[in-house]
């Protein structure tokens, strides 16, 4: 019995020291990055089929676009192994200032370093939280792109929907900047656009794109949540913390 009762008051003493917030940001963090970076990367390769399938023959109309998809897909290896090392770090912190707000009334007396360290990690994840605004706002582009293109196939398919001929229906990459102006074809119009909508490269690469999407907004309300639980924290311990040592 009394070592039951020890084991209780240990798992009670570790969950009131337990940064909850910090704990949701690191799993809502890791699948958001998870889910962005290999959505985002398989539909990049897709994007890339597409294009030297049905919108260019030349390989030098796309050859600047595969080095940019290539680049792209190395910079998700990189964000995300960053991210995953970053999140762990996040969440450790999250323990260390948690804890110490959890005893700020009492005799625990944070350090200077440790106030250092905070303060760090608020900067740093309020830049992060900036930069991924500007990550998210890109990765909405793509799936733009793919829904106008999937529009225009519904108004070919139900043409009493649409006053306009099919033919003159088209998905143009070159409006998009994807290819350049010189491309040959560069657009697919008509029944060939309807086509190419129906198969499952198209179809598989659109959900993708979807999915990396809700993937960097899932990373952004992590970071949010980060930066908000950090931030509180902090400040607990700076202005309310009873006294500092080395």
């Amino acid at each position: 019995p009394q070592a039951l009762t020890g084991l209780l008051e240990c798992c009670a003493r570790c969950l009131v020291g337990a940064p909850f917030a910090s704990l949701v940001a690191t799993g809502l963090c890791f699948f958001g990055v998870a889910l962005f970076c290999g959505c985002g990367h398989e539909a990049l390769t897709g994007t890339e089929k597409l294009i030297e399938t049905y919108f260019s023959k030349n390989y030098q109309d796309y050859e600047y676009l595969i080095n940019v998809i290539h680049a792209f897909q190395y910079v998700i290896y990189g964000t995300a192994s960053f991210f995953f090392l970053y999140g762990a770090l996040l969440l450790a912190e999250g323990f260390y200032t948690t804890g110490a707000v959890r005893q700020i009334f009492g005799d625990y007396k944070t350090t200077i370093c440790g106030k250092g360290l905070s303060a760090t990690f608020v900067g740093i994840t309020y830049a992060l939280t900036v930069v991924w605004l500007l990550v998210f706002a890109c990765s909405a582009v793509p799936v733009y792109i793919y829904f106008n293109t999937w529009t225009t196939c519904q108004s070919i398919a139900f043409p009493s929907k649409t006053s306009a001929s099919i033919g003159s229906l088209c998905a143009d990459a070159r409006m998009y900047g994807v290819l350049p102006w010189n491309a040959f074809p560069g657009k697919v119009c008509g029944s060939n656009l309807l086509s190419i909508c129906k198969t499952a490269e198209f179809q598989m690469t659109f959900h993708l794109f979807i999915a990396a999407f809700v993937g960097a907004a899932a990373t952004l309300i992590s970071l949010l949540t980060f930066m908000i639980a950090a931030t509180y924290n902090f400040a607990v311990l700076k202005l309310m913390g009873r006294g500092t040592k080395f």
